[in-house]
């Protein structure tokens, strides 16, 4: 891992998802999660404060990047969470079928290389009637917008670590094997062709 990745991505990374409008994000969702929860892609570990306490028994933390899992250290500290970290892939999930009540994944699938994959190991590791809770950001409805996010796509995703603009979260999350029951989408403030938000959860 490059010394960019290590060090200087994932600081960027936890300024840019600490924004105003991406904490209210992160507000309507993670507080949904329950029983022994999935986090994919957990990152520096800032949903932790979002979490109710009262309905989570522990949180398996899936986040590959080393430098992350660092800047997650004092995150986990501060919370009376059960937190375990696994150090893997979104397509490598070392659980066993069935084994978690609740998946959550947050600014995530747009960087998982096959978030389609990843999307149905999530699948397998969920209990029958177990939810996957989402918020993402992706694909614009607006065409003005939408060129500008394939314009700019591959150069952003050699800066941010992989990210990609333009997703079609839904497509992705029903190629994966998932039924969305709710629904919600809209621009947050920010720039437009990284604002355009789709949360929820599925089945």
């Amino acid at each position: 891992m490059s010394f960019y990745e290590n060090r200087i991505l994932p600081k960027l990374i936890n300024l840019a998802c600490t924004s105003k409008p991406t904490r209210k994000q992160r507000e309507k969702i993670v507080p949904r999660a329950y029983g022994d929860v999935l986090e994919i892609g957990f990152g520096g570990g800032l949903n932790l404060p979002h979490y109710d306490q009262g309905k989570v028994r522990r949180v398996f933390g899936l986040e590959p990047s080393e430098g992350m899992r660092n800047s997650a250290a004092q995150n986990i500290a501060a919370s009376a969470l059960d937190v375990e970290l696994i150090d893997l892939p979104g397509e490598e999930i070392p659980l066993d079928d069935n084994s978690v009540d609740s998946v959550l994944v947050t600014y995530t699938l747009c960087t998982i290389p096959d978030a389609v994959a990843a999307l149905r190991g999530m699948r397998r590791v969920l209990k029958p009637g177990g939810h996957l809770f989402f918020c993402e950001h992706g694909k614009a409805p607006d065409e003005s917008v939408h060129k500008w996010q394939r314009r700019l796509n591959g150069g952003w995703r050699r800066f941010s670590g992989g990210c990609n603009m333009d997703r079609d979260i839904p497509a992705l999350l029903k190629k994966g094997g998932f039924d969305i029951e709710d629904d919600n989408r809209m621009y947050i403030p920010g720039i437009r062709a990284l604002s355009y938000n789709f949360w929820g959860s599925a089945r």
